[in-house]
C-alpha cells in the first residue's frame, strides 16, 4: 500500500503528531489575540510547528513507502551471496524476518524478540507490541543472552531494533552477543536512523531518540567487530555491515626445522 509505513509511524507515535498539531494550533490563534511583536512570535512558532509536522511526515512517507528499505534490496548489496543461516533481532516490532525470509525462503531463519518493557520505555515501542504481536515461532531473548548457540550464524539482522536500548552498557552487550553467536567472518547489519544532520533538519527535536554514528561504532569496536560497508538508505537511514574477526593462522613452531632447499630453491633429493 502506499501509505502504509506513514500510516504505521502516525499511529505508533500519534501522541507527538498531536502534540504538534496542537502547538501550531494554539500559536496560529493565539496571533490573532495577541499585540505588534508577540502576535509576530506567535505566528512564527505556529508556522514553525507547522513545518515541522510536514517535514517529518514527508521524511517518513519517502524513508519507509518509496524508498527500498521495505524491499530489501539494499540487503543484497550488503550480502551477495544472501543472509546464510541468520538472525533476525526485534525489540517489540518484527519490521525483517517477513520479507527476508520471502526474499531468500532457503536460508534458515531464527527471529528473536528483545522487549523488556523495563528497558524500553518509549509509547512508540508499547503501541507497537500491542498491535503487532510477533510472528509464529518468534523465540523470546535478552539483549545480554540471545538464545542462539555459539558460532552458529553466517549473519545477524538488527534493523532498528538497537535504539530501543536507551543504556550504553546494555547496547555494549547486545553486540558481545551478536558476536558470540557469529561465525568467524559472519556479518553484523545493523539499519539505523542516525542523530545527523538530514535527519535533524526533518525530524527536529524527535531525531534526539536517535545515536549519532559513533555511538554504533564505538559498540562494534567493543565487541572486535569490524566495519566493512555502510550505505546509505533513502538518504536518512543508514545500514551498517560488521564483520566477526577470523581466526589468524599460527606462526610456525620455533621447533620445527626448517626445509633444506638448493640454490635454485628446490628440495635436495634424497
Amino acid at each position: 500500500m502506499r501509505f502504509s509505513g506513514v500510516r504505521e509511524v502516525v499511529r505508533y507515535n500519534w501522541p507527538l503528531y498531536a502534540a504538534g498539531c496542537l502547538a501550531a494550533g494554539a500559536g496560529l490563534a493565539a496571533s490573532h489575540r495577541l499585540p505588534g511583536p508577540a502576535a509576530a512570535l506567535a505566528r512564527a512558532g505556529a508556522v514553525a510547528a507547522a513545518a515541522l509536522l510536514t517535514s517529518s511526515t514527508a521524511a517518513t512517507w519517502w524513508v519507509y513507502d518509496r524508498s527500498e528499505l521495505r524491499t530489501f534490496d539494499w540487503l543484497a548489496e550488503l550480502l551477495p551471496d544472501g543472509p546464510g543461516e541468520h538472525l533476525v533481532l526485534s525489540s517489540g516490532l518484527d519490521e525483517a524476518s517477513r520479507p527476508v525470509a520471502a526474499r531468500w525462503p532457503r536460508h534458515p531463519q531464527t527471529v528473536v524478540d528483545l522487549y523488556d518493557p523495563a528497558l524500553m520505555t518509549e509509547g512508540s515501542i508499547r503501541r507497537a507490541r500491542h498491535r503487532v504481536p510477533p510472528a509464529p515461532r518468534t523465540l523470546p531473548g535478552r539483549h545480554d543472552h540471545l538464545p542462539t548457540a555459539t558460532g552458529s550464524a553466517d549473519t545477524v539482522l538488527a534493523v532498528f531494533a538497537a535504539h530501543e536500548l536507551r543504556r550504553t552498557d546494555d547496547r555494549h552487550a547486545l553486540f558481545a552477543e551478536c558476536a558470540r553467536v557469529l561465525r568467524p567472518g559472519g556479518r553484523l547489519v545493523l539499519v539505523e536512523h542516525l542523530r545527523d544532520a538530514a535527519n535533524t533538519a526533518v525530524y527536529g527535536p524527535g531525531a534526539r531518540h536517535f545515536f549519532p554514528r559513533r555511538t554504533w561504532l564505538r559498540a562494534a569496536a567493543g565487541a572486535d567487530l569490524r566495519l566493512v560497508a555502510e550505505l546509505r538508505i533513502g538518504g536518512l537511514v543508514t545500514a551498517f555491515t560488521f564483520a566477526a574477526p577470523t581466526p589468524s593462522a599460527p606462526p610456525p613452531s620455533a621447533t620445527t626445522p626448517p626445509v633444506a632447499t638448493t640454490p635454485t630453491g628446490k628440495r635436495p633429493a634424497p
